[in-house]
């Protein structure tokens, strides 16, 4: 089930090149959704995570998503549980992936390329993603696929992210360099 997430923070996007979690399983892009807990979206994300279970286990669907969200098996899930890491503490966090790129664009739906720089790991982002159920040998899980990223505004990098601007240098052509090393 498509799901359209407004306003939210990015962290962990691979959005241009496809690498593996943890070392381990097929490289996939993706990226980390972070919400905070009032975040209208999660009213959606929620019915979504309802619905796709009920068309996945039907009666047996509220047991069984009570089990998965006590493993930690949902795709969304409570930021505190990551609370060391830089933005998460009090938010709820969504993670989705997919072995094909993601539609990636700037504010006005021009396509974007990774040499861009636009998006990065604390920039506020609008998404879509596709909620979906597992059931296989690998287990239950109810997973989000991701679909697309649109850059929606500028924030705070996280932790040593981010890259420099013509403002972080000062306009040397008339300072002589013998002047700088003295």
């Amino acid at each position: 089930m498509k799901v359209k997430l407004n306003n939210v923070r990015i962290a962990f996007p691979k959005l241009f090149k496809p690498e593996q979690v943890n070392g381990e399983g097929e490289p996939q892009f993706s990226a980390t959704f972070i919400l905070a807990k009032d975040h209208p979206c999660i009213k959606d994300i929620g019915n979504a995570i309802a619905q796709v279970a009920k068309e996945k286990w039907a009666d047996k669907a509220d047991a069984v998503l009570k089990k998965l969200k006590a493993e930690l098996k949902v795709c969304l899930k409570d930021g505190d549980i990551k609370s060391e890491l830089e933005g998460f503490e009090n938010k709820y966090y969504l993670n989705a992936n997919n072995k094909t790129r993601p539609y990636v664009v700037d504010r006005d739906k021009t396509q974007l390329n990774p040499d861009d720089g636009v998006i990065y790991a604390g920039c506020y982002v609008n998404a879509v993603v596709d909620i979906w159920a597992m059931d296989n040998k690998f287990g239950k899980r109810i997973c989000a696929s991701l679909s697309g990223v649109q850059f929606y505004k500028d924030g705070d990098a996280f932790s040593g992210g981010g890259v420099a601007s013509d403002t972080d240098f000062d306009d040397l052509t008339t300072t002589d360099v013998d002047d700088l090393l003295a």
